[in-house]
């Protein structure tokens, strides 16, 4: 069940012979200390020495790949010979990957501009944030605002990355966090780290040992050939990772009057695959295989939920292979061999295209019934709920692209109750990328194309303004969406504070990242609005399809050229447009408990993972009495999908 057994293990029982360790046969004195029951390392499986255990490997990189020649630390004093080593070349300003647990990081000096600015070049990561590792919570402490139930997670076993808020006065470099609040911060996990840590003494750079998206390296030999351009050396070692595992991401919330919400943000090494307890009826053995971002499979039995680690994007080919080799690891390990498969409605995403062809059974469930299901399975909750489910891209139940939807839900059904009104989205998948051709869809949509406060970002797009247009007059690669997220993307680019996407959410994210720079009495002078309006649409009879209600934003764009126009600050509009989603969630919410008498409230879908718009939603629903529950053992994002997708095809019988 721990990180450190599932990253070695081929087979259960948790046994030496069944371990990566097996290629390291005992010498007398350990196999003493494992068959005493007085000693410390009673049975314990991966117990070794310098004389009979694994060896730490050196080697620098040439930049070009191929083979290396390797120092190897078959003595204490060669290997920390080679940590040493390694440490000087991180003073020196260089990159080192390191292996760890579940794979290798890419470890550079978090004060050095140029290693960090060397490491975003070459990685090609030119403002997604690093997460970094300091040496004990004194050092957390130096550099963030660190609570008790934060301190507590950091030193936990599992050792994850903790996002944790800046202080003002930090020493942190722009190019760590680029811009954030936030700081990714973990501490040592391994023995090597530590070693690391003690002799480096400042804060390291680890982020995941990969190239751009594809999957963790966990071979020292492949690693040399992979991040050959990346790192200028390799501190690795001669014991195979079986499972391949990313860093744990938690986090925890503010939820109000004195309580938090710990929840996690990507579940990986520490976390996965502890089951979940999970209210599933019997039933035969199935697979849920997730979505396309941020995917996760589930296997699921009886009462038992084994959800995967982080596996990440399935449109490239490695990862759709690294996926694969872990299904096969978990099948073997747990024993389960699926009669039936769940997975997205979505007729092009990879993972739905691999279910349909895999001769059994499938379910299909709409991605947004799927993130409800998740947090009313992970919080037992009996009944129906008000489900909010914000994300930037689901596939409807009328075929457009959902994003926007409060559903009313359980396990086993759902209703649509409302939704964001449809925005056209010119370009599809391109203007996930490019968020001024969502601004330009939401500026046609609401009619404020003429709005002057609209004129620079027209101005920014040149001849891709008229092929918007033309893509929306002749309904041309041009779906329509009820995505909250797209929202966001809009709104950023229209206060340009990120025009284009170097990583998935980024405008959005930058958005929340604005509203830092402006206290609550700024914003409240004069507040954003979206509308609720009666949903007069009649082309479908579904109430999986129409909802009751739309919620409008125009007033809120509206108002946000205005006030932009007007000169007032980006972070005080920027958090007036937070507000004005918060404020709505809350009126939602209303609405459906005096209509329904539902009073449970659920939160989900990857625009949750703002902070600022998840901590205020809890707060402001819970003053209104109303319960609140969201995704904690998972993330709010698709990595909660496969689960959601388990649970409603166990229900569908």
């Amino acid at each position: 069940n721990c990180g450190p057994r599932f990253t070695i293990i081929r087979q259960l029982p948790y046994d030496r012979p069944a371990t990566s360790m097996a290629d390291f046969p005992m010498c007398p004195s350990c196999a003493d200390e494992y068959a005493d029951p007085a000693n410390r390392r009673f049975h314990a499986q991966p117990d070794a020495c310098f004389a009979c255990g694994p060896r730490l490997c050196f080697a620098e990189l040439s930049g070009q790949g191929g083979p290396v020649a390797w120092e190897w630390g078959t003595t204490l004093e060669e290997s920390d010979a080679l940590i040493e080593r390694a440490v000087q070349l991180l003073r020196d300003g260089k990159i080192v990957a390191v292996k760890g647990l579940g794979g290798f990081h890419l470890a550079c000096d978090a004060s050095s501009p140029e290693a960090l600015s060397a490491l975003r070049q070459r990685k090609r990561r030119p403002a997604k944030p690093f997460a970094v590792m300091v040496r004990d919570i004194e050092q957390a402490h130096r550099h963030c605002h660190v609570s008790i139930e934060e301190e507590a997670l950091l030193a936990s076993p599992a050792r994850p990355i903790v996002l944790l808020r800046t202080k003002g006065d930090a020493a942190v470099d722009h190019q760590v966090a680029c811009g954030l609040s936030e700081l990714g911060v973990m501490l040592p996990a391994t023995p090597v780290q530590h070693l690391i840590m003690r002799s480096f003494g400042g804060m390291l750079v680890m982020t995941s040992g990969n190239v751009h998206d594809e999957p963790i390296q966990i071979d020292d030999e492949q690693a040399c050939t992979a991040l050959a351009g990346i790192a200028d050396a390799v501190l690795g070692n001669n014991r195979a990772i079986l499972n391949r595992y990313d860093d744990s991401v938690m986090r925890v919330l503010d939820a109000g009057e004195g309580s938090t919400v710990i929840q996690s943000i990507r579940r990986a090494r520490g976390h996965a695959p502890m089951p979940l307890a999970a209210p599933l009826p019997e039933h035969d053995e199935l697979l849920a295989v997730g979505a396309e971002q941020k995917s996760t499979f589930c296997l699921a039995r009886g009462n038992e939920a084994f959800v995967s680690q982080h596996l990440g994007d399935m449109e490239d080919a490695l990862v759709q292979d690294a996926s694969l080799q872990a299904l096969d690891a978990y099948r073997r390990l747990f024993d389960i061999q699926p009669r039936l498969i769940a997975c997205d409605m979505h007729p092009e995403y990879l993972a739905s295209k691999w279910a349909h062809a895999q001769q059994l059974p499938v379910v299909e469930v709409q991605h947004h019934h799927a993130h409800i299901a998740s947090v009313i399975a992970e919080n037992n909750i009996e009944g129906p709920v008000c489900g909010f489910a914000f994300d930037g891209t689901g596939y409807g139940m009328d075929g457009n692209v959902w994003g926007g939807e409060v559903l009313l839900a359980n396990t086993q059904a759902f209703e649509r109750f409302a939704n964001f009104a449809y925005v056209p989205l010119p370009g599809g998948s391109a203007a996930i990328a490019d968020a001024r051709r969502c601004a330009y869809g939401v500026l046609w949509a609401f009619d404020l194309l003429e709005h002057p406060a609209a004129a620079d970002v027209l101005e920014s797009l040149g001849e891709l303004a008229p092929l918007c247009q033309q893509m929306i007059d002749q309904s041309l690669n041009c779906p329509h969406t009820s995505s909250a997220g797209r929202l966001f993307d809009a709104a950023s680019a229209l206060l340009g504070v990120c025009l284009q996407a170097s990583y998935e959410g980024e405008p959005a994210i930058m958005l929340e990242a604005a509203l830092a720079g402006c206290c609550e009495d700024d914003a409240a002078d004069a507040g954003y609005t979206i509308d609720i309006i009666k949903n007069t649409a009649t082309e479908s009879s579904t109430a999986q399809d129409t909802s009751v209600v739309l919620l409008d934003p125009a007033p809120a764009f509206q108002a946000l050229l205005d006030d932009k126009l007007a000169g007032v600050s980006v972070p005080v509009i920027a958090r007036r447009f937070h507000d004005a989603f918060v404020d709505a969630i809350v009126s939602v919410a209303q609405l459906v408990q005096g209509a329904f008498d539902i009073s449970t409230v659920a939160l989900s879908g990857g625009v949750f993972m703002n902070r600022y718009l998840a901590e205020h939603a809890i707060r402001k629903l819970s003053e209104q009495g109303l319960t609140v529950a969201l995704n904690k053992e998972l993330p709010p994002n698709d990595g909660c999908i496969s689960y959601g997708q388990a649970v409603v095809a166990c229900h569908a019988g």
